[in-house]
């Protein structure tokens, strides 16, 4: 099976930055019942401090299918929800070429 990636794009609400990057730190942690789960990484954006990019690899599907179905993840989740300008826009991936993981 192919490894997939997700790339996502969410949006602090205005003034919210700190609190959003306080919420993801928390959120990391969460990430340690998704066995399926090789790569959880959020990144602020340089231009604009409100903006936060994820880049998250998969095993597979099955291990993307159960993201966030813990009770962990779900709680973390949520708490950074109420920071959100707007919906997360999420982009699906296969990696084909990268340094630094197998694929």
């Amino acid at each position: 099976m192919s490894k997939v990636s997700l790339v996502a794009r969410i949006t602090a609400q205005e003034g919210k930055a700190d609190e959003m990057i306080e919420a993801l730190k928390n959120l990391m942690g969460a990430t340690d019942e998704e066995p399926g789960l090789e790569i959880y990484a959020a990144h602020q954006d340089t231009n604009n401090p409100e903006v936060f990019w994820f880049y998250e690899l998969y095993t597979d599907n099955d291990a993307l299918g159960v993201h966030g179905q813990g009770e962990r993840m779900k709680a973390a989740m949520g708490a950074m929800g109420g920071l959100l300008a707007g919906a997360p826009e999420i982009n699906l991936v296969t990696p084909v070429a990268a340094k630094g993981i197998e694929i």
